[in-house]
């Protein structure tokens, strides 16, 4: 079968971009994908890009889309105890503000850039085993210089790895995780903290909001009738008169609560991007932004490598993509701390409560507190500062 110096398993983000930046360098390269082009251009997930991601994007001429149709959100309200506190991120940071663009849109338009320029992505073409650095499919093989793992946590490429176990917390909760039609479009983000458990709103496109409810863990959706999400939803996040509601709830799932950092990153010219190397809950909104960091990394590394022989850049990939997981392993954590009750006793609920809600007062000042915490979660400055 066809070939290239570059073959890139799975269409997810961090797969696509890279694959733009390569082949638009001149590099032959293909990315192989195991499921259908539909299923792909149509699975609801990340929804937030930070600044300095759409920033690179921009450069390369990979935002139209997000340009056009995104929308720019700088604040994020958080509701503890009764009290609704807003975080202007976007004033705290100096004018840097999230665009909201889902994932399965900006994967659309990848895959529309890739094909419009000639770049092959197979769709429907598992990977069932990687040899060295030739693919193994169902028809046939794929032979290749360089092969990147962009496939995912459970991966054929990451799994090759010799010695890339990964350094691992699991949560003791879980998220439900909720696609809603919505009475009017989601302004911006709201986090509740409430002694029932977390609940999050999160916007997407048009009148469609991605909800967030704490469950214990272990739960399944079959736990959760629309009665109780509803009920649960009323509860923890306390709407207001006008204040947008789910009409219909379209998807519902659980979110298994885990973190994760792969050790290894490359096995000479085997290398991982993306949830294959690290895997970020959607705390902070970090996962998708970090994925399109390790591209625009491994892209500079890889044309480095192959058109100028200069291996220098390459070399130091492992070193900071995991440095850079861990980094934003550190925000999600800590986020997930503020809006999650720790394990102890109910009778000392209120004093956790009253604890938190302090710290989201704070992030709401001006000082530096508060301008670390919004510079950081809207993404300021750009992809390799980290």
């Amino acid at each position: 079968m066809s070939g290239g110096r570059v073959a890139i398993v799975g269409a997810g983000p961090a797969g696509l971009v890279l694959a733009a930046l390569l082949h638009r360098a001149g590099v032959r390269v293909e990315v192989w994908e195991r499921g259908i082009r539909r299923h792909v251009e149509q699975r609801a997930r990340a929804g937030l890009l930070e600044h300095r991601v759409v920033d690179f994007l921009a450069g390369h001429g990979l935002a139209d889309g997000v340009l056009k149709e995104g929308e720019r959100h700088g604040w994020c309200d958080f509701v503890c105890l009764g009290e609704r506190i807003r975080v202007d991120y976007g004033v705290l940071s100096g004018g840097y503000r999230h665009w909201v663009y889902p994932q399965q849109l900006l994967v659309r338009d990848l895959v529309a850039t890739l094909e419009k320029t000639g770049c092959p992505v197979h769709f429907d073409a598992p990977v069932r085993e990687l040899e060295g650095t030739t693919l193994r499919l169902e028809r046939g093989a794929v032979h290749a210089e360089f092969v990147v793992g962009c496939d995912g946590a459970q991966g054929v490429v990451a799994d090759s790895l010799p010695d890339s176990l990964a350094s691992q917390r699991r949560y003791p909760y879980d998220w439900l995780t909720v696609l809603a039609d919505m009475t009017r479009p989601v302004e911006g983000v709201l986090y509740a903290v409430h002694d029932a458990g977390f609940a999050g709103m999160m916007p997407r496109a048009g009148n469609v909001a991605r909800l967030y409810l704490q469950i214990p863990a272990g739960d399944s959706p079959a736990d959760w009738p629309e009665t109780r999400v509803r009920e649960q939803l009323a509860l923890r996040l306390a709407p207001g008169p006008g204040d947008p509601a789910p009409v219909r709830l379209r998807e519902t799932g659980v979110l298994r609560m885990r973190g994760r950092v792969r050790r290894r990153l490359r096995s000479g010219p085997v290398l991982l991007a993306g949830d294959a190397a690290h895997l970020l809950t959607p705390s902070g909104a970090k996962g998708l932004n970090l994925a399109v960091a390790d591209a625009a990394d491994l892209a500079d590394g890889l044309i480095r490598r192959i058109q100028h022989g200069d291996d220098s850049v390459l070399a130091g990939y492992e070193a900071r993509r995991v440095a850079a997981a861990w980094w934003a392993q550190d925000f999600s954590d800590r986020l997930l701390d503020l809006l999650h009750l720790p394990a102890v006793d109910p009778g000392e609920h209120g004093f956790a409560l009253e604890l938190r809600r302090e710290r989201i007062r704070g992030l709401a000042r001006t000082g530096p507190y508060a301008t670390a915490f919004a510079r950081d979660y809207a993404g300021v400055g750009s992809l390799s500062e980290r």
